[in-house]
């Protein structure tokens, strides 16, 4: 059976990820930091016939991401989906906010690919970056989280250089606004359920997971 490793399973686009790799018989480690949407979602996986582990891991802190690999003993495909977003002019955010965005964006983002990356390599596989066209273009109240997408992309374009004589490989994935628990405490956007859900998402990416450089979902 395959195996995937998703951050940020507990909801949102991890969630519905998660479901439908375990549609195709992947073994699914669901990994996020909060247990109790963890557990709702391996439940589901398991009562439709599949496998999911629940590991607890905060991709902003070394230690967690590092002892969350560890737990993991073959692992074909990683998405890298944890994320969060702040919004407003630039003028208004905290450092707190800068701290908390970078930190989980783009720290978190480079600490669990160096921790997937002994088992991508073991078992010549995959690793998704799920970046969002906020990483392609500049957009109104989003300076701080466009800033952090475009270091993601940066990041997944150097190491797609990096290893492109390897047996393995690193995907960047560009999507716009879904309707998910992501805008819950944000006025950005006004009405989220205008937005596509995210299994149409999962659904797409899962098609097109297949070593590619890019996974375009929105342009």
């Amino acid at each position: 059976m395959p195996t995937v490793a998703i951050t940020g399973a507990g909801s949102g686009l991890g969630k519905a990820l998660a479901l439908e790799y375990a549609k195709h018989n992947y073994k699914i480690y669901l990994l996020g930091r909060s247990g109790n949407k963890l557990h709702i979602v391996q439940h589901e996986i398991k009562k439709n016939g599949g496998d999911a582990e629940v590991i607890l891991c905060d991709v902003q802190e070394y230690a967690s991401v590092s002892i969350a690999f560890q737990q993991i003993g073959e692992l074909d495909v990683f998405i890298n989906n944890a994320g969060i977003g702040l919004f407003g002019p630039v003028e208004d955010y905290s450092l707190e906010d800068i701290d908390k965005t970078l930190d989980t964006n783009v720290k978190g983002t480079i600490l669990t690919v160096q921790s997937a990356l002994p088992l991508i390599k073991e078992s010549k596989g995959r690793i998704l970056t799920i970046i969002s066209t906020a990483g392609l273009r500049g957009k109104v109240n989003e300076s701080l989280y466009c800033a952090s997408k475009f270091a993601v992309r940066g990041f997944t374009e150097s190491l797609q250089k990096e290893w492109e004589n390897e047996d393995f490989s690193i995907t960047a994935v560009y999507m716009g606004g879904m309707n998910t628990p992501f805008w819950e405490n944000s006025t950005h956007v006004d009405n989220p359920s205008k937005l596509k859900g995210p299994e149409v998402v999962a659904e797409q990416i899962f098609k097109e997971d297949d070593g590619r450089k890019e996974i375009l979902i929105d342009r």
